[in-house]
């Protein structure tokens, strides 16, 4: 940031009084510009015959990890609860329809200062087709899933769990959970930075 929203002034960084870390402050109206978190948001769209289960990935279109695979996610909006911006998300995206299930992970991604949330969902159909920021949209049972192709950590982290819990109730342990984790693996020297999925 270099001008203030409110006046046009130029700011400065400052430890404004009170507070315990530097932020924005136009020091002509006095105006603190506060940074937060963005929520990213997403689903984990499924669809299951014949007692095979498989997940809807993404390759992106865009950059940072253009022609990587990812979940249906993107940046959540103002005026929308995390269930319509996941929902929003996996239409745009995979031009798909889903039954929103519960909330499956929750991901703390502090190095680029995002949260990331994914939802358990199910397709309502097969018909899905690439969004605008989508090369290509295509089922994958887990054996099928290009792990070394996924395009962030939060996506590697929410498949792992998901069939992790997959397997537990395949041996009668349960259902699917609420994970919390910390990410603080950055992406390679060699990858695109940052790590901000739209």
């Amino acid at each position: 940031m270099k001008f203030c929203s409110e006046c046009a002034f130029p700011v400065t960084v400052a430890i404004p009084e009170g507070d315990n870390r530097p932020r924005y402050v136009c020091t002509n109206c006095g105006t603190i510009h506060y940074q937060n978190p963005k929520m990213v948001i997403g689903s984990i769209p499924v669809w299951e015959q014949d007692g095979e289960l498989k997940v809807l990935l993404c390759k992106r279109a865009i950059e940072p990890r253009y022609g990587y695979w990812t979940l249906p996610a993107g940046f959540m909006e103002n005026e929308e609860t995390t269930g319509e911006a996941a929902l929003r998300e996996t239409e745009e995206e995979a031009g798909a329809q889903v039954e929103l299930g519960k909330l499956f992970t929750l991901l703390n991604v502090a190095h680029v200062h995002q949260v990331h949330l994914f939802y358990l969902a199910t397709l309502r159909d097969l018909d899905f087709a690439p969004g605008i920021e989508s090369l290509d949209v295509q089922l994958f049972a887990e054996h099928e899933i290009p792990w070394d192709e996924l395009a962030f950590p939060t996506i590697v982290t929410t498949l792992e769990l998901f069939f992790a819990d997959r397997a537990r109730m395949r041996e009668g342990e349960g259902g699917h959970g609420f994970h919390t984790r910390d990410i603080t693996r950055r992406m390679r020297a060699d990858d695109p930075a940052p790590e901000q999925p739209d």
